[in-house]
């Protein structure tokens, strides 16, 4: 009776799994766009609405991907406790925080907002929150064991020292249109994606 049910239930799964893996899946903008030719800058990733409400994910983007080295993960990681801090206690700003957090590349960060901000006004915000990162030079917030999942992997110095060089990035030339990429077709049309 037992070995009935779990080949009914693993039919049932089998056969969903496989409507899955069959099913044309949409190509994540993000993969879209030509890493290669990506320059820092502060890109619109994503544009939603929730509960009818504008939500805005911003690329952050802090170095060249795949042309120079990617952040080192002790100096991100202060960075993403930083520039938190300061834009959830930014007054004229903090209201329309969701998220701040490092990209799995460790190119840059995420940064998702209620609203409907051009890159422009993003950039004013983030030329004041690295700065905030820049000159700071008291206990990094939130670097104890009850506070952090990794509280030994933070570099202060080091995330100042990015932090001016992305000001100086922002400052000199400001990119903020993505750059595209066409993705190859195997045979029977099905498009190659990058992950």
């Amino acid at each position: 009776m037992f070995m009935q049910k779990f080949h009914k239930k693993y039919a049932i799964f089998a056969e969903t799994s496989t409507k899955i893996l069959n099913k044309e899946m949409e190509l994540i903008p993000s993969f879209a766009v030509d890493h290669t030719n990506l320059q820092p800058g502060i890109y619109v990733s994503r544009r939603d609405e929730v509960g009818g409400e504008a939500v805005t994910t911003y690329d952050i983007r802090m170095t060249a991907p795949n042309q120079e080295p990617a952040l080192a993960p002790a100096a991100i990681h202060t960075i993403e406790h930083l520039v938190a801090t300061y834009l959830r206690n930014n007054e004229e700003w903090k209201q329309y925080i969701i998220y701040w957090g490092p990209m799995g590349c460790l190119t840059g960060n995420y940064l998702i907002m209620k609203g409907n901000y051009e890159p422009a006004v993003v950039r004013e915000l983030m030329l004041k929150a690295f700065q905030y990162v820049a000159d700071y030079d008291e206990e990094v917030p939130g670097t104890t064991p009850a506070t952090c999942g990794n509280y030994l992997m933070h570099d202060l110095p080091m995330a100042k020292y990015e932090a001016k060089r992305y000001i100086k990035r922002l400052t000199e030339a400001f990119c903020c249109e993505y750059p595209g990429v066409e993705r190859p077709t195997a045979m029977g049309g099905r498009q190659f994606f990058d992950a």
